[in-house]
């Protein structure tokens, strides 16, 4: 059970890591699409569309890494 633990701490991690990083490349993407066409910065549907299917990746992340060092410490 311990290292089901270290797996979903471990998946807590890297999805906050791609939440930050994609919530900054989507925010820079809309900064030069505002900048080009000389428009307020605002989110467009694509955009928070992606940053929702991230958000929803990022919530199973950490169980499908606890279950994965769950069956790995079992084969041990």
């Amino acid at each position: 059970m311990q290292s089901a633990l270290y797996g979903l701490y471990l998946g807590i991690a890297i999805a906050l890591g791609l939440l930050v990083f994609e919530y900054m490349a989507i925010s820079r993407a809309v900064n030069e699409r505002s900048k080009k066409y000389h428009t307020k910065a605002e989110f467009d549907v694509t955009d928070k569309r992606r940053m929702h299917s991230m958000m929803r990746f990022a919530f199973l992340l950490p169980f499908g890494f606890a279950i994965i060092f769950w069956l790995i410490s079992l084969a041990q």
